[in-house]
């Protein structure tokens, strides 16, 4: 017996089906009538509801239904951009075939497992936060846009335009033409033109056929040569997940006028340097990014090492090992803040008042945008003849805008010139503060240019220690302040360098005619208080077996100014002596030596007047019988800094 409430269930059963089947039998009449085209209207009307904008399928669409994906394909179609983009169209084609994720289609998602476009333009643009390819109304919804996993393109036109950023591309694509060899031939070739945060822009290369937008398994084959602005760039390699960059490994060559312009391609702050040129391998996995194994040129100096950037914290951390077998100090002047060539330039034309210490100010308002430590070694320097440099040996840091250089050494003069700098870019101006230590520096080398050093037999140690404020060099030290000391304790040197300080004429004559000889340094000391950007003396002093030296005065590193007085004691009787103070004055491109013409001129006048009376009394005012004993360094400094120093307003030279 079937109760009656089986049969009314039973019934109603039979009724949802032969409803769902005569609709099936409708719909595959339609179809089969009129095909899929009578979908364009609803579709149509869906678009403009949901995103305000309008859809146009002006061709046919057909429809291949398979689970998940359904494929669809239309042809004449037109997506509009939104009211205020600048271009009014975003997707014109005259084909369009995307697989259609049904699966996602029911989580009211749209998903295009893959796309592909025939004879089509693509304008995509972003401003004040909108975003063109975001489907809601207003297009700021990150989470309403469709996801497309792969694009096949034919022949086309793709434009980008940011104008908050200062950005507009557009590129030309092709597809060569006949079937793919394999699927990682570079089919897909490309160029593009434009501006890219400002700079100009060029690019050209090819890829591969399908562009796998969300694929982070399968590599993308690129090859691209671009410029930016004044820099260029070649890469060839793949890359992993084109939307998010999972991975990369290509061969890199990069090179342009300066590090410091590729801060708005990459974000990062780089030094300023003279024009480069490298080339190694790219790597990025992660968070990581690594350019390694690299080895080029910037300025006349070579470069190779690796350098590595990880993001995903608070700002990039970069960590870079570089060497140079051959390192010219030239390249390393703008990294400081020094005009290229402006001490030449100074040199051929005093009269510009050219500056040698660097005034570029730094860019501190880029140091947060990362945290560096970086490593450079160079075995040689070229350099001037007259600085006697010969390594280098830094270790920099950058963390929270404070960048360090612990250490900074440099080989020099057959020593070593130890130096900790410290720049606290968190305030403005800079704060600096600077410790060098100067240990075992060899006479012989300190001068290379000074023939009569040569021979000429100590080591000298000293030590700096000064602070300052200032957004370059320049003025850190105009306005710096401690204390900086050298000593020689014992040695030997050139007889003919000091008796020609000594301006003792007969034994200059004896021995250029017999050879130089080398005598007894007993002591030198120079010891200078640091205030306000004025080296002012302390202590002065050479003292040799034959001369004393005490010297005064001061250095003025605001208007790079020297003023010092050098005060010659012989300590033997020289028969024709001139004895005069020597000024060491004029500005630091352009220092002058002289001596008291008034005291020169004097006893050259009693040696006439006497040499009228008696030709042989014409030396006595010549004759410089000295004080006959060495004496104590020690007392030597004591006198130093006893003797009287002039009072001069600030900035005043005397003359």
């Amino acid at each position: 017996m079937v109760f009656p409430s089986l049969l009314v269930l039973r019934r109603y059963v039979l009724w949802a089906l032969a409803a769902l089947l005569t609709a099936v039998l409708l719909l595959v009449l339609v179809i089969a009538l009129f095909g899929w085209n009578w979908l364009r209207a609803p579709m149509e009307r869906l678009a403009l509801q949901h995103t305000g904008r309008e859809l146009v399928l002006s061709g046919d669409l057909t429809v291949d239904f398979g689970w998940p994906v359904a494929r669809l394909h239309a042809t004449g179609v037109r997506f509009a951009n939104p009211a205020w983009a600048k271009e009014k169209q975003m997707v014109t084609a005259d084909g369009v075939a995307v697989g259609l994720d049904l699966s996602s289609l029911l989580k009211r998602n749209i998903a295009f497992t893959e796309v592909r476009l025939e004879q089509a333009s693509i304008f995509l643009e972003q401003s004040n936060k909108r975003k063109s390819w975001l489907l809601d109304i207003n297009q700021q919804d990150e989470n309403d846009r469709i996801h497309i996993g792969r694009v096949a393109l034919d022949h086309g036109t793709l434009g980008y335009d940011d104008l908050d950023q200062k950005t507009s591309i557009r590129a030309q694509l092709a597809t060569a033409s006949g079937e793919t060899s394999r699927a990682t031939a570079l089919d897909l070739s490309f160029s593009a033109t434009g501006q890219f945060k400002g700079l100009p822009l060029k690019a050209q290369g090819s890829g591969g056929p399908v562009l796998a937008l969300r694929d982070t398994s399968q590599p993308y084959p690129l090859k691209l040569t671009a410029s930016l602005g004044p820099t260029q760039v070649q890469v060839d390699g793949t890359v992993t997940g084109l939307l998010a960059f999972s991975a990369v490994d290509m061969q890199m060559a990069l090179s342009g006028g300066s590090l410091e312009q590729l801060y708005p391609l990459l974000g990062i702050t780089f030094p300023d340097t003279r024009p480069y040129a490298v080339a190694g391998h790219l790597l990025h996995v992660d968070q990581r990014w690594r350019f390694e194994k690299f080895s080029g040129r910037f300025g006349t100096s070579d470069i190779a090492g690796f350098v590595e950037v990880t993001t995903g914290g608070q700002r990039p951390v970069l960590n870079a090992v570089l060497n140079s077998r051959l390192l010219a100090l030239a390249d390393l002047g703008p990294v400081i803040g020094a005009r290229s060539g402006s001490l030449a330039q100074a040199v051929k034309d005093p009269q510009a008042q050219k500056r040698v210490l660097p005034e570029l100010p730094f860019k501190t308002e880029r140091w947060d945008s990362v945290d560096a430590d970086v490593q450079l070694s160079a075995k040689t320097l070229r350099r001037a003849e007259a600085l006697p440099l010969e390594d280098l040996s830094v270790h920099l840091k950058l963390q929270d805008s404070v960048l360090t250089l612990d250490p900074l050494n440099f080989g020099l003069a057959g020593g070593q010139l130890q130096t900790r700098i410290t720049l606290d870019g968190r305030s403005t101006p800079i704060q600096a503060s600077a410790q060098v230590r100067a240990r075992k520096l060899l006479l012989s080398k300190l001068f290379p240019t000074v023939d009569l050093n040569q021979a000429s037999i100590g080591q000298i140690n000293g030590e700096f220690k000064l602070t300052g404020t200032g957004n370059s060099v320049g003025d850190m030290l105009a306005s710096a302040n401690g204390q900086v000391g050298l000593v020689v304790a014992g040695g030997q040197v050139s007889r003919l360098m000091m008796e020609k300080v000594g301006l003792h004429l007969w034994e200059i004559l004896a021995l250029n005619l017999t050879g130089d000889k080398l005598i007894k340094l007993r002591c030198a000391v120079a010891d200078f208080q640091v205030k306000s950007g004025v080296m002012q003396t302390e202590a002065l002093v050479v003292d040799t077996q034959v001369t004393t030296l005490l010297g005064s005065g001061s250095i003025d590193l605001a208007r790079e100014q020297l003023d010092l007085t050098l005060t010659p004691k012989t300590k033997t009787t020289s028969p024709v002596a001139l004895r005069s103070p020597i000024y060491i004055r004029g500005s630091f491109v352009q220092p002058q030596v002289s001596v008291d013409k008034g005291q020169v001129a004097a006893r050259a006048a009693g040696a006439v007047a006497l040499g009228l009376v008696n030709p042989l009394l014409a030396l006595l005012p010549l004759i410089d019988a000295g004080p006959g004993q060495d004496s104590d360094c020690g007392q030597l400094v004591r006198d130093a800094r006893a003797l009287p120093r002039p009072v001069r307003s600030p900035g005043q030279v005397s003359k």
